[in-house]
């Protein structure tokens, strides 16, 4: 009871000595000390009613710390989710591509990344799981891999971009990015269309790239995250590798990497004929069906085609009835390689056909003293290591660059010509592309203008009283008439930036 009433007296004095107190640090055992005797001589119901209402004002001052805390937290959370927007809004989605190709990468870092046609779809898928990636779409030849995204975010898109191709490939993020290539928006738009115009290839003017670029569009229809920009990207490209091939002669003259690959083996050959050779062509797909063709201009009248089945091989039989096409299944390759002197390899195998272990054992009776093995395929289909055989001469995509390499200030003009193409079809894609940001506005300016035509015809129908469907029919065709005479200068505004003739040529190509 002292100590309480000690206690009490500090209080007391120390209010008096100071008119506005700062709180006391008072512990709890000083306060239980001080209540203990007070609450010794209340009655055990005034204690209870005391406790209850303690009780209560605390629940409710909880109650109210809850609140606001709560509401707190609310704000916070919205405060970030405004700032997260705010800072992808001042930073537009981009339209960027990362890739490696003939130009920045050797075909055995190429051969890890290629992507078959068929997974296509499903890598489109997996890019656009990524966090900041919106849209997407692959292209995977021979010569190149190329990812085409429109990412929310530059930075980051790349980076996720390029952990996604080292996922898939097994080749390390540090390798990546000493052979990639990054480029964004208009540079990347420039890029495609001259890849779809065949000015990237190492042959000049190449057609079947064009054909592969307008495949990425086909597979890709249909897919989710092959959307507007991409897809819109991808029909620009197409429309402008045509016009480059029909308004320039780019194409004449020039070869593919199937003729290359052809010429490269004749310079090989002992005679420099292919009368007299034992040929083998392994795979009768596209570019088989090139080397085949190409084979029977350069006066080779007889050859051996392994595949997996006999179908393709009689279509292609069946166009070039001029020379002898014997078809044997994949289950004897090894017995007609072991009859060649030179081998072509084109197939899509994701493995090598050939390997060092296998050739060795291969006997070789040409004149040569060796085989030659011409493999177009990315992934190769004959192994590194079968250079390495004395009795063995390999080469592939990227040996063909000499082939290829003549007559380079013709190549410069015809690029030239094919630039002020790309030039014009850029314009015409970016006007394109703004005119997408345009939509919201075109959306609310319509809504807009038919409130008030709507408004406007019942006004004008109530003041006439008792009119047939036919004349409410004429009211409203006037009415809808005069709406879309208004709309029509301001949407093509909007749609075109500015360019009157911008949805007509659109429309023409």
């Amino acid at each position: 009871m002292a100590a309480a009433c000690g206690f009490a007296t500090s209080i007391a004095s120390s209010t008096r000595s100071n008119p506005n107190p700062r709180p006391l640090a008072v512990s709890r055992p000083q306060l239980q000390t001080f209540y203990k005797p007070l609450n010794n001589r209340m009655s055990p119901a005034l204690n209870k009613r005391l406790c209850v209402r303690c009780e209560s004002g605390s629940q409710k001052l909880n109650s109210i710390d809850k609140e606001e805390l709560k509401r707190s937290s609310v704000m916070a959370l919205a405060q970030l989710k405004a700032s997260a927007m705010d800072r992808y809004t001042k930073e537009k989605s981009s339209i960027v591509v990362i890739g490696l190709n003939v130009h920045t990468a050797p075909v055995d870092v190429r051969e890890k990344l290629a992507i078959q046609e068929a997974q296509w779809p499903q890598a489109i898928s997996e890019l656009c799981a990524l966090n900041h990636i919106e849209e997407a779409a692959v292209l995977s030849t021979c010569n190149r891999i190329e990812v085409y995204v429109v990412a929310l975010s530059q930075h980051r898109g790349v980076k996720e971009v390029t952990e996604w191709m080292s996922k898939i490939s097994g080749v390390s993020v540090s390798e990546l990015c000493q052979h990639r290539f990054m480029l964004y928006n208009k540079d990347a738009t420039r890029h495609l269309f001259e890849v779809a115009s065949g000015l990237d290839s190492i042959v000049l003017g190449e057609g079947q790239i064009l054909a592969q670029v307008k495949q990425v569009k086909k597979l890709g229809q249909g897919v989710d995250g092959f959307n507007k920009k991409i897809g819109g990207l991808f029909e620009h490209a197409i429309i402008t590798g045509k016009r480059v091939r029909t308004e320039t002669n780019i194409s004449a003259g020039s070869v593919s990497v199937s003729s290359a690959a052809v010429e490269l083996a004749l310079m090989k050959l002992p005679e420099s004929s292919y009368a007299t050779s034992r040929v083998l062509v392994i795979g009768a797909g596209k570019m088989g069906k090139l080397v085949i063709k190409h084979l029977s201009a350069k006066g080779c009248k007889e050859m051996v085609v392994v595949n997996r089945t006999e179908e393709k091989v009689a279509v292609i039989r069946e166009e070039l009835k001029d020379i002898q096409i014997i078809y044997k299944p994949l289950s004897e390759m090894m017995a007609c390689a072991a009859e060649a002197d030179v081998i072509f390899t084109s197939t899509a195998s994701d493995s090598p056909l050939f390997l060092k272990e296998h050739v060795k054992t291969l006997p070789v009776d040409t004149e040569m003293g060796r085989r030659l093995f011409i493999d177009i395929s990315v992934p190769r289909n004959v192994g590194s290591c079968v250079s390495d055989l004395e009795t063995a001469e390999v080469y592939n995509v990227d040996d063909l660059k000499d082939i290829v390499a003549a007559n380079k200030e013709d190549r410069h003009r015809k690029a030239m010509e094919a630039q002020t193409i790309i030039s014009e079809e850029l314009q015409h894609f970016e006007a394109w592309k703004d005119s997408l940001e345009a939509v919201p506005t075109i959306k609310k300016l319509r809504a807009y203008l038919e409130r008030i035509r709507a408004s406007e015809m019942d006004k004008c129908l109530s003041k006439m009283g008792d009119v047939t469907d036919k004349q409410k029919k004429a009211i409203y065709d006037l009415s809808m008439g005069m709406m879309k005479k208004f709309l029509h200068g301001p949407m093509q505004h909007l749609r075109c930036d500015g360019r009157s003739d911008c949805q007509k040529t659109r429309g023409d190509a």
